[in-house]
């Protein structure tokens, strides 16, 4: 059996004395999209800055490619090749778009390569390309979404964990960023998102997970999950039902 590329095992999380997760295990496997579901204080995000390295678990253990991670600083974590695009996407709104994605290579220094893949990155995101020069606090939500995705691939990650990817955005500007969600996946990364909308996430994942309180209480197929008649009081927080 393949091993997957990216593996969270028996983790648990405490922020002081409350529990976020409870022996919290799932599986990212190379080239797929998997997303975590579940409602607000589910654990969600949490599980992303366990990923990170910005909280670190109890007991339990992160892997990517086999070999671990939990422990290990941010910086090491994105070196070794995990790309964030992280909840309302965080961008450095003083500075420029171009200024922005350059800043996503701050881990390389091959020069010529970085020039390259900016340039493929205004090919993928052509409205990213028209704002080249502008300040990246004066786009629109979906455009920042935009810079923020373009700027993760800038460091040429094999793996990218995108936090709640479509929130705030316009109808048009979710759309646009799911179909660029499963055409990086198609040029080959691998994608775990966290989302509160089962909906779209099911729309364009492989498999999914759905959290709730800190714990995994469905899991499978995208097309299994999107059939599954209590995903609907999973991801409201109800209890399953039997």
């Amino acid at each position: 059996m393949t091993e997957p590329l990216l593996r969270l095992d028996r983790i648990n999380t405490f922020y002081g004395a409350v529990q976020a997760h409870f022996d919290l295990s799932l599986e990212v496997g190379r080239g797929r999209i998997v997303c975590l579901l579940g409602g607000n204080a589910s654990g969600k995000s949490t599980t992303m800055k366990v990923i990170l390295g910005l909280v670190s678990p109890r007991s339990g253990t992160v892997t990517l490619d086999g070999a671990e991670i939990s422990g290990l600083p941010t910086h090491r974590i994105i070196r070794a090749g995990v790309g964030s695009v992280p909840e309302a996407r965080r961008i450095f709104p003083l500075m420029t778009v171009r200024e922005n994605l350059t800043m996503g290579a701050y881990v390389r220094s091959d020069r010529r390569a970085i020039a390259e893949d900016l340039a493929r990155m205004l090919e993928l995101f052509p409205r990213v390309a028209e704002r080249l020069d502008q300040r990246a606090g004066t786009l629109s939500g979906g455009e920042q979404q935009m810079v923020a995705m373009a700027r993760a691939l800038m460091g040429r990650p094999r793996l990218i964990c995108m936090d709640e990817p479509t929130m705030g955005l316009s109808p048009l500007f979710v759309d646009r960023v799911l179909e660029l969600i499963a055409e990086i996946n198609r040029q080959g990364v691998t994608i775990f998102m966290v989302e509160q909308n089962a909906n779209l996430a099911l729309q364009i994942a492989h498999e999914g997970y759905v959290l709730q309180t800190g714990r995994i209480v469905l899991q499978g197929s995208a097309a299994l999950l999107r059939d599954d008649p209590r995903i609907r009081e999973a991801y409201l927080g109800g209890p399953i039902a039997a």
